[in-house]
């Protein structure tokens, strides 16, 4: 047994010793929300009043609380009105072109909200203990100031009232929307800030994404009696609104029904309302029920809406066995805002769609389950793994449950690959690293959240083997759901799983922009010679034919991986015989690979997962 064998083996012996154990002293605070609020629906504006469970686990106490107060970003001269006016290509839907098409003039939606239509929540009064305290609205930050610290390992009550007034739909949140929906409720209640071993995650809203503390949501809604609403959470009374039961008998009181939801452990509660919505539920065979919510604008639509609930049920059962069990009873998909955003068990979508569209927004939405809302990733840090990993499981469910081809690709993100390449040969790609508000260009984050972050994925099973990145999904599942996880924490756990060293894979594909590109530059009687153009270093596979017809597969080991990847990732290869050469190190820009017949092709990784930016260079043809 050499060393390399040794320390595969000591990794795997470790890696069952500890069962894949959570990282030392990790810890989560927790909040439970109880909510009642009284809608206006001819002024668009809302009464609100909360009853919150705060649960201090830090280890230290806390001398200050925040929340959240979203609808402020919808004002002129917000943090989000400056970043529209100054970013180089401002989000579509968040501007007005006042130009021509030669000559775009764009223009902040935003800016020109008169005070009936922006947005915002004016907080009334907070009581900590029973007692008012000293609160200031900074923005789309609310700073409370208590009397007497949190200890740790102590529950406090805190209890705000607010009003708000729904925004005109510029972005998620919003009233109105171009697609009819009345309401548009997302990011609608002041929502306690998340903090963690990294501090108080107070980032300015401008358009980003979220993180927030779990906890369990009880929330009371008013609203007229003529309303349908689609949410996050089970509907506990749905014999006395309307949609839901066939002969309902509404309650109402100044005219206006009551809604009432329950959600355990999740981090975000959203909801959405109209008098037009039709409401349709179907059940997995793993127990979750389905719901749509929807405007049935003609048949076409509303024949779509019904085949994608018979997908959708497909599509937990199908995600829950390959990613891990979805642990809520219910996940609701409605109809609403501007694109499709997810929430705890829900999801609002845009829904004038084609069949294709409505089941790929629905699939990557209900994807986000795992990634973000069962895993609460840091969408503001680490956005990459949010959405890439989502969007990884949207494309390979897709497959499966969609267009169900004969013959399955070996990559089945190759669309993420070619829009990583574009982004990497633009000249605009920075760290996947940087904080998600800060990036120069929605260019370059859209591609490296969703597209790069696949990618890393993908090209993950290519060092480890496609069997370990399974099981290291499985495993990352049943040690960090319904947790505030980091990709160190799944870097480790693919680690303990694969018995493959990932460090410097993660450290180059996230916090550089370096990239990857392999070459065959000579090909002789008795050898291969192969080259690393870039500062990039990557295991290569090699398959050979010969002039003969055999074929060989040779597999060339990074040194800084300490192990190698299972033979059992080779199986697509039949009748190939595998060859494990010597490892190379990233120090030396040139490998040799020995062959004994005559080649008549060559290809470095044929199952094309390797994301060489230059592909054109990695084959040879005698």
């Amino acid at each position: 047994m050499n060393l390399k064998q040794s320390f595969g083996l000591l990794l795997l012996v470790l890696s069952t010793l500890t069962s894949f154990a959570q990282r030392k002293g990790y810890w989560d605070q927790k909040v439970d929300y109880t909510m009642e609020i009284d809608v206006n629906e001819k002024t668009f504006q809302y009464d609100g009043k909360m009853k919150l469970k705060y649960s201090n686990n830090s280890g230290q106490q806390l001398h200050k609380v925040y929340f959240h107060l979203y609808f402020n970003a919808f004002q002129p001269g917000s943090f989000m009105d400056e970043r529209l006016k100054n970013i180089a290509d401002p989000d579509a839907r968040m501007v007005t072109n006042i130009g021509t098409k030669e000559k775009p003039v764009r223009q902040s939606r935003i800016s020109v909200l008169t005070p009936d239509q922006i947005g915002y929540q004016k907080i009334e009064s907070v009581k900590y203990r029973g007692s008012e305290v000293a609160f200031k609205e900074d923005g789309t930050i609310l700073e409370v100031t208590l009397p007497s610290a949190i200890n740790d390992g102590e529950t406090v009550e805190f209890d705000l009232t607010w009003k708000a007034q729904v925004p005109e739909q510029i972005r998620r949140s919003g009233r109105n929307s171009k697609e009819g929906v009345a309401f548009s409720m997302t990011q609608w209640y002041p929502k306690m800030a998340q903090f963690d071993e990294f501090g108080w995650h107070l980032d300015e809203y401008v358009g980003r994404e979220f993180i927030a503390p779990f906890g369990n949501f009880d929330v009371t809604i008013h609203i007229n009696k003529d309303y349908v609403i689609g949410s996050s959470g089970k509907l506990q009374n749905p014999s006395e609104v309307k949609g839901y039961v066939k002969n309902a008998k509404i309650k109402t009181k100044n005219n206006k029904a009551t809604w009432h939801y329950k959600a355990e452990n999740i981090h975000d509660f959203a909801w959405a309302a109209d008098p037009k919505f039709v409401v349709d539920s179907a059940k997995s065979k793993g127990g979750v029920t389905v719901y749509t919510v929807f405007l049935p604008t003609d048949k076409e639509v509303t024949d779509n809406w019904k085949t994608a609930l018979g997908l959708a049920t497909e599509f937990f059962d199908f995600v829950g066995e390959r990613f891990g069990a979805y642990p809520w009873k219910t996940y609701t998909v409605v109809q609403g805002g501007d694109g499709g955003m997810e929430y705890g068990t829900a999801t609002l979508i845009t829904g004038g769609r084609n069949l294709k569209g409505l089941v790929g927004v629905i699939f990557h939405e209900a994807a986000h389950s795992w990634y973000q809302q069962l895993f609460g990733i840091n969408e503001t840090v680490d956005e990459w793994m949010d959405e890439g990993f989502t969007s990884y499981i949207e494309e390979v469910a897709n497959t499966e449950l969609f267009e169900k081809p004969t013959a399955r690709a070996l990559n089945p993100i190759g669309s993420a690959y070619t829009s990583y390449f574009r982004l990497a040969k633009s000249g605009l790609e920075e760290p996947m690293s940087l904080l998600a508000d800060y990036y120069n260009t929605n260019f370059a984050y859209s591609i490296q959240a969703y597209s790069k972050g696949g990618v890393l994925a993908e090209q993950m099973g290519y060092v480890i083997g496609k069997q370990n990145l399974n099981k290291t999904f499985l495993n990352f599942y049943d040690i960090w759901k319904l947790k505030h996880p980091t990709p160190n924490d799944f870097k480790r756990v693919a680690e303990e799983t694969s018995g493959i060293n990932l460090k410097w894979y993660f450290n180059l594909f996230i916090n550089t922009t370096r990239t990857i590109d392999y070459a065959i530059s000579k090909v002789s009687e008795d050898s291969i010679e192969l080259v690393n153009k870039s500062n990039f270093a990557m295991p290569i596979d090699l398959l050979v034919e010969y002039e003969d017809g055999t074929k060989e597969l040779f597999y060339i080991p990074l040194r800084e991986m300490r192990g190698e990847k299972p033979a059992e990732d080779y199986a697509i290869y039949q009748g190939v015989t595998r060859t494990v050469l010597t490892d190379w190190f990233w120090t030396k820009p040139k490998y040799s690979v020995p062959v004994k017949k005559r080649v008549k092709q060559a290809w470095i990784d044929p199952t094309q997962r390797l994301a060489d930016i230059n592909q054109e260079d990695n084959s040879y043809s005698k």
